[in-house]
């Protein structure tokens, strides 16, 4: 059976093509980034994220992939992809963004968050740069996801925040290619770059990990109000699609208290329309000593989030066709009923309104949906 795709790509010349490429004797090949700033006492400080790293000659910040080089901080793995694969765009999970269409995924290495339950921990803690085999220019990005008919590119399996550039750059040939762009991120990033990685993508879902001080800091290592206000702005200033997801963790952060306090500031301050996503964890990295999320806890957030006003709120790794279906907050009709990762039945016109009642379905809609199932293909680039 045929598990894979090679698509022929061509690498390029980076000096010609967004960010500036140069050798460096630390690192490398590295590309050249502009939010930082150099310190009175000789540090650089990486103004990416509110870690704000400072850092010596040498030195990489808590990301691993953003260094100094000389008086200035650069990306180590511009160009670089840990690897390539076609899922459907409700994996990422987004139900309002072009519904049962194909989406071309891929990361990086790193993360500026320290996430004891990360389910991707082999790449967003990964040390290993070298492993970063795949490479593929933001052009060849574009032209694959065309030839392979795929509506999308998302930058996910680890946040884009650390790969901005190389994000940016992709997201921009993409829309010269006609391909929209999705962007997988827990929203830890300052005004500066949020503007720019946003304003070049068409959909973000922004992980809202819990909703204490404590969790946040204990167990991911950043700062609520920082996430909540990228989300504000987000859905506010920007034009970019946005929906939420929160990895349910039992005993850390599922209390109906906590779920409740979540929803409310949800539907206060951007409203009833942001779609919820709660998702099941299951034991990893340093948080294998913890039990899955039972699927009744899942539907008991997404219960709680429609009691507050939520008119999106959707179960996620679990089984529950319910929690995976977009029911109209007008007539209560299913508009776009699933099952897993595959569309059954959709009942949307050409402007995304309910086919029943006429209610406009926040969202970016087709006048039909993909039929890309639940499949996950990998896909090769190779240069």
């Amino acid at each position: 059976m045929r598990r894979g795709l090679d698509i022929g790509g061509q690498w390029w010349c980076a000096r010609g093509m967004g960010a500036r490429i140069r050798d460096s004797a630390s690192f490398g090949e590295v590309a050249e980034t502009k939010y930082w700033h150099l310190l009175d006492d000789g540090r650089v400080q990486c103004d990416i994220c509110p870690r704000a790293c400072r850092l010596h000659e040498g030195q990489r910040g808590l990301c691993f992939v953003r260094a100094r080089d000389g008086d200035e901080i650069v990306s180590t793995t511009y160009g670089r992809s840990s690897g390539y694969c076609i899922d459907p765009i409700e994996k990422k999970p987004l139900n309002h963004f072009l519904p049962g269409t194909p989406v071309l995924s891929f990361g990086t290495a790193g993360c500026n968050l320290t996430c004891k339950f990360c389910q991707n921990w082999d790449i967003s803690k990964s040390r290993d740069i070298d492993t970063l085999a795949d490479s593929a220019s933001p052009a060849a990005i574009a032209d694959a996801a065309r030839r392979l008919g795929c509506a999308s590119v998302a930058f996910t399996y680890n946040d884009p925040v650390v790969f901005l550039e190389y994000a940016v750059d992709t997201a921009l040939a993409c829309r010269e290619a006609g391909i929209k762009t999705v962007g997988v991120t827990a929203g830890y990033i300052e005004p500066g770059p949020r503007a720019e990685m946003f304003n070049a993508m068409d959909a973000v879902n922004i992980d809202l990990k819990g909703f204490t001080h404590d969790y946040y800091r204990k167990v991911c290592g950043g700062d609520l109000d920082a996430v909540l206000e990228t989300i504000e702005w987000a859905v506010k200033e920007s034009s970019v699609w946005v929906e939420l997801t929160t990895l349910v963790v039992p005993g850390h952060n599922d209390s109906d208290e906590e779920l409740s306090r979540m929803a409310a500031w949800v539907v206060e301050h951007v409203g009833t329309d942001v779609p919820m996503h709660f998702s099941a964890f299951h034991p990893d990295w340093k948080m294998t000593d913890v039990a899955p999320t039972p699927p009744a806890t899942l539907r008991r957030a997404r219960r709680i989030a429609l009691e507050h006003g939520v008119h999106f709120a959707y179960t996620g790794n679990v089984h529950d066709p319910d929690g995976d279906t977009t029911f109209c907050p007008n007539c209560h009709r299913r508009v776009v009923e699933r099952d897993w990762y595959e569309i059954l039945a959709y009942d949307l016109d050409a402007q995304g309104a309910c086919s029943h009642c006429g209610t406009q379905i926040p969202g970016v809609f087709a006048a039909s949906a993909g039929t890309w199932g639940r499949r996950r293909l990998p896909v090769t680039l190779h240069s």
